[in-house]
C-alpha cells in the first residue's frame, strides 16, 4: 500500500486539520488523541510520510522514539500516573486505523479501565486543558 497524503496525521501535519499539540521538534510531532482510550492519551507521530514502522527510516525513528520517551514521561506527570503503556500498530489486522506512523502514549494505574480504540470523540475543551497539562510537564 503507497502511503495516503490525505490521511488525518497528514492533514494535521500540513496545518489543515486541528490538533491539540504538546510537542514539536524537526522530526516528530506529539498531540492529545481526540478519542482517547484514556485520558491523557497522547501519539507521537513521525513528520516523515511513513505507513508503519516497518518502513521508518532509521534516523527520524530514532528521534521519534526519543520523543516518545520525553513526551511519556510528561504524560506520566502531567496525569500522576503509576504506569504508562506505549502501543504501536502496524496494519489493519493488528488495528492500525491511520495509516501513518504513530504511538500511543497511555496512562496506566491498576484498576483504571481502557476504552475502546478509536470510538468516541472527546470534548474539545478537555483535550485543550489535558494538552495543557502536559505542556507544562515539559516545560
Amino acid at each position: 500500500m503507497a502511503y495516503n497524503t490525505e490521511n488525518i496525521f497528514a492533514k494535521i501535519l500540513r496545518g489543515e486539520a486541528p490538533a491539540f499539540k504538546v510537542y514539536e521538534d524537526d522530526y516528530s510531532l506529539a498531540f492529545m488523541d481526540v478519542m482517547p482510550q484514556v485520558e491523557g492519551h497522547t501519539l507521537v507521530i513521525p513528520k516523515d510520510p511513513t505507513e508503519n514502522l516497518h518502513d521508518a527510516d532509521p534516523i527520524i525513528l530514532g528521534h521519534t522514539i526519543a520523543t516518545v520517551q520525553r513526551v511519556s514521561a510528561a504524560v506520566k506527570q502531567a496525569f500522576d500516573s503509576p504506569g504508562i503503556m506505549i502501543a504501536q500498530l502496524n496494519g489493519a489486522p493488528a488495528g492500525q486505523t491511520v495509516f501513518h506512523l504513530h504511538f500511543h502514549i497511555l496512562p496506566r494505574a491498576d484498576g483504571l479501565d481502557i476504552g475502546m480504540h478509536a470510538r468516541n470523540m472527546a470534548d474539545f475543551a478537555v483535550l485543550e486543558t489535558h494538552a495543557q497539562r502536559v505542556r507544562e510537564a515539559l516545560a
